[in-house]
């Protein structure tokens, strides 16, 4: 069973680095965006863009891509689990198109409810948090049950695979420019996931209506976004 402890040791370096971003941004929420009377178009902008971007990172982790398929074809002991696991996605999901809404109605006034805002973080967090848990605590230990040997093998060559292609269009992309590329691609393969809806970026949605919509500039505060953006990127 080397190659099961070998697969399950990749997924949770993988979920490790998805739990650390949501609870960065989640602290990052509640020792400034929390302590504020309102919030500023710009932060909610920002706020937008870091949920779209956690969001993906869950989305497209190898655990959903790989792991979960097997034991869709493999057994129906996680049936009621994988459920579970989708009710808590789409809580996160209907949290950020809240936020998403506030964006598009509001985007002419100067001030928000900063605990609605708030609220909705504390909800996509939290949810995509408990998610990450329960794949660790209990879909983990399913499929160590569940698989035989050559499905361990296929999962490891996929992760193995998986790597590689990353790798290769890091290689072969410019410098400057590898991580988005990697991630344009990543988006652009159209992986099946059962039960999960891949979250359109709002301003993609005006682009293809054709119904482009000024938005004022973004005002970040450097310092504390920038952490952050260097915390996602781990």
């Amino acid at each position: 069973m080397l190659t099961a402890t070998y697969t399950l040791v990749a997924l949770s370096v993988e979920q490790a680095s998805v739990r650390l971003s949501l609870q960065s941004f989640q602290q990052y929420v509640r020792n400034t965006l929390l302590q504020q009377s309102s919030i500023t178009l710009s932060q909610l902008e920002f706020a937008c863009e870091s949920l779209h971007k956690l969001y993906q990172a869950c989305h497209w982790r190898k655990t959903e891509m790989y792991l979960i398929p097997a034991l869709r074809q493999t057994t129906e002991r996680a049936d009621q689990l994988l459920d579970e696991l989708n009710r808590l996605n789409q809580l996160a999901l209907t949290a950020i198109r809240n936020l998403q809404e506030k964006l598009g109605v509001f985007a002419g006034m100067q001030d928000f409810r900063v605990e609605q805002v708030c609220e909705s973080i504390e909800t996509f967090c939290s949810s995509l948090l408990k998610r990450l848990e329960k794949e660790e605590q209990e879909l983990f230990a399913i499929a160590r049950a569940a698989f035989a040997g050559d499905t361990w093998f296929t999962i490891a060559n996929q992760l193995m695979m998986h790597d590689k292609h990353l790798e290769e269009m890091k290689r072969c992309a410019p410098a400057a420019a590898a991580p988005h590329a990697a991630a344009r691609q990543l988006s652009d393969a159209q992986i099946a996931i059962p039960g999960l809806q891949v979250l359109p970026v709002l301003g993609e949605i005006e682009a293809e209506e054709g119904e482009p919509a000024p938005r004022p500039a973004r005002v970040r505060p450097a310092a504390r976004h920038d952490l952050f953006d260097q915390a996602l990127a781990k």
